[in-house]
């Protein structure tokens, strides 16, 4: 199975710290959001990856290379212009063989393991779903979340209590065949329409997750990596 780390985004609520240094090289616990993010994969057995960027991308190649060092195979996706989220997994389609694979929001920072994606990519085949998201419990920056879980494990549209998109998900490229490569296109419509035809399920993760969107959120996870020292925690 392949994966996709996304990287493109200004990281605009994160100025000034995102003026000179792209969101995902931030640092916390000691080590770069994305660098998080291709270690848990590399432990998962997920080693073919491949990550799109934008400002400042050449920061992020100059910094991860190959991945040779980190165990992985990286591929890089460069956009000129950000193309948003959709816009920049269909760009990178070719990637993935024709074959289902896993997608990770750079900015955020999770716990859950990847090793599970296999499973739930066969899944998808299995159920003729498009769509495959991870949930968490709402922060407090966004609470009245994204999508509801049903208790089937399949996803509609908010019309009850409802939890928040993690910023992982696992795509069968069709989801992404009305996408013209190099067009900006966002990715929440594409997912508003396969739930309506009831293609898409989830999981709820109740471990922990951060969306690394402003300085003290940043902050906020730096300190609790730091309580957390080496157990555990360690990417």
């Amino acid at each position: 199975m392949r994966a996709m780390i996304l990287a493109a985004g200004r990281g605009e609520r994160m100025r000034p710290l995102t003026d000179t240094c792209p969101k995902p090289l931030l640092t916390v616990g000691g080590t770069p959001l994305i660098i998080w993010h291709i270690r848990r994969l590399a432990r998962s057995g997920i080693r073919d990856i491949i990550i799109n960027h934008a400002w400042l991308g050449d920061q992020i190649e100059a910094a991860l290379g190959d991945g040779q060092s980190h165990g992985v195979r990286l591929t890089y996706s460069p956009e000129p212009t950000a193309l948003e989220t959709a816009g920049g997994i269909a760009q990178a389609l070719e990637f993935f063989r024709g074959e289902p694979f896993l997608v990770i929001n750079g900015d955020i920072w999770c716990d859950w393991d990847p090793a599970q994606a296999p499973t739930i990519a066969d899944g998808l085949h299995t159920r003729q779903d498009l769509a495959w998201l991870l949930l968490v419990d709402n922060p407090g920056h966004h609470p009245n979340g994204d999508f509801r879980l049903r208790p089937d494990a399949r996803l509609g549209l908010v019309d009850g209590p409802a939890l928040t998109f993690s910023g992982i998900g696992i795509y069968r490229p069709e989801l992404f065949s009305a996408v013209i490569p190099g067009t900006p296109a966002k990715l929440a419509p594409i997912l508003r329409s396969v739930i309506a035809n009831d293609r898409a399920c989830a999981t709820h993760h109740v471990g922990r997750w951060v969306d690394v969107g402003t300085p003290e959120r940043l902050r906020g996870l730096d300190e609790w990596l730091a309580q957390q020292g080496a157990s555990g925690a360690a990417p």
